[in-house]
């Protein structure tokens, strides 16, 4: 599917959709608490048993003759205690190929973070070497997220030393400003917390806008059960404040949401729902 906004046009990869139960996602979370917004949460985002739909997606923009990669899912690599999504990743390059996509034509890739699941495709294994994957790319890195891990900090950067090392290594990485402007249609919007240098995407392109998420939200039941906290938030208070600042900026204005993590068509807008929010696809 390609959605228009604006000028400018945005497709996704969907690498892996899978299910994950409530309490592994968000610890202390009970399946009961979904009820009273299962008829927007059902069929993409709850299955009828309460099981949370997830996916793992890339997003391609093309603004201004430029393709932007934003997030390159799990590629190549076997994280240790993940070993399960080995089985199920899709073909991202031969989707990427299907689309029209030669790595070899991507300008910028823009990680919205540098956990496992949003790096993976940075490169591909070149003999006993990881190399990038987009040959020509400049590749974008929140200079506090770069730092963090690179400073040894603990968490979810996995497979760093495989899918970040080696693009910095090859000169084709820019640590830049958390809101750090790519052209007149695309601008980085800070999002920190659930890692320390976290970052969505602002589309605004005439008069149309749209916002990929990154993970500043998970799943969109968030919204509105918005004490849930993700497993791997880095700092849950810090990403609850945040997520409650980009719930109050996008809801009711029309913008569309690409939800890195959602599952089904994978967006939507954000709108209030009585007391509460809702989001529509």
């Amino acid at each position: 599917m390609t959605w228009q906004i604006g000028n400018v046009l945005v497709d996704h990869v969907c690498e892996v959709e899978t299910t994950v139960q409530v309490p592994d996602m968000y610890p202390g979370a009970s399946v009961a608490q979904l009820d009273p917004y299962r008829s927007w949460l059902e069929p993409h985002f709850v299955t009828p048993e309460g099981a949370l739909t997830l996916s793992i997606r890339m997003l391609v923009v093309r603004s201004m003759g430029q393709v932007v990669v934003v997030d390159t899912c799990l590629g190549e690599h076997s994280v240790p205690g993940h070993e399960r999504l080995d089985d199920i990743k899709g073909d991202v390059l031969g989707t990427l190929s299907a689309q029209g996509v030669d790595p070899a034509a991507v300008d910028v890739v823009l990680c919205t973070h540098l956990h496992f699941d949003h790096v993976g495709w940075n490169t591909r294994r070149e003999g006993d070497r990881w190399v990038p994957t987009f040959p020509h790319a400049r590749y974008l890195f929140a200079r506090e997220e770069y730092a963090y891990w690179a400073g040894g900090g603990e968490g979810f950067a996995l497979t760093f030393r495989d899918a970040v090392e080696p693009v910095v290594a090859s000169g084709q990485a820019d640590l830049v400003a958390t809101d750090h402007v790519i052209n007149d249609e695309l601008r980085l919007l800070p999002t920190p917390g659930h890692s320390p240098g976290h970052v969505s995407l602002v589309i605004e392109s005439a008069g149309a806008r749209a916002v990929i998420t990154g993970d500043v939200v998970h799943h969109p039941v968030q919204f509105a059960l918005d004490t849930w906290s993700h497993i791997a938030d880095g700092d849950a208070e810090a990403a609850r404040t945040t997520r409650l600042a980009f719930r109050d900026r996008f809801v009711d204005t029309g913008a569309v949401i690409f939800g890195t993590h959602f599952a089904g068509p994978g967006c939507g807008q954000l709108v209030r729902d009585g007391r509460s929010y809702r989001f529509e696809v």
